[in-house]
């Protein structure tokens, strides 16, 4: 019986654990689409290397990130401030979170107030900070070569920079 309960209580927490939604701003702000990206993910003593592709798509932005090979690892629709699996992959909750502290960081300063309504956060020159709930918080530091650095949760961090994409020709 307590096997059964034991169940229970993970099903619970996995439950609780999917439904929680990054912060999102209300609306989407002001960017210039498409963005790409070379992300460097710090977990610990681990670095991977990756590509995020942020596009216009219809009245959403996908979001696909891929592996140095150019595999899939995460695909995300933001459509009407929800986060919608695209694809076959599975939704992913970090890609989600990272996402959205991405979301935050490239956000005009001039449109936080909008956007982050009723959010606690503050920006200074070079530095962000958006807190989550009482014991989290995003970190963003702007680099002046144009890195971004996230610390969105403990010992995971990312180092974003963008790609150059003005020598890129169409086929």
């Amino acid at each position: 019986m307590s096997g059964r309960y034991l169940l229970l209580w993970l099903t619970a927490l996995l439950l609780v654990a999917c439904a929680r939604q990054p912060v999102l701003p209300e609306p989407l702000p002001d960017l210039t689409l498409p963005l790409q990206f070379h992300v460097q993910q710090h977990d610990g003593a681990e670095v991977r290397d990756s590509i995020l592709v942020v596009q216009q798509e219809g009245d959403g932005w996908r979001w696909s990130w891929l592996d140095p090979l150019g595999v899939p690892q995460a695909r995300q629709m933001l459509r009407d401030g929800q986060w919608r699996a695209d694809g076959l992959l599975p939704p992913d909750p970090h890609a989600r979170e990272f996402f959205a502290a991405l979301l935050f960081a490239l956000t005009p300063d001039a449109q936080l107030a909008q956007l982050y309504a009723g959010r606690d956060w503050n920006s200074a020159p070079g530095h962000r900070t958006l807190r989550i709930d009482s014991s989290s918080a995003w970190q963003v530091h702007y680099a002046q070569d144009g890195q971004i650095h996230l610390d969105v949760g403990p010992s995971l961090t990312y180092g974003v920079a963008p790609l150059d994409t003005t020598g890129a020709s169409a086929p």
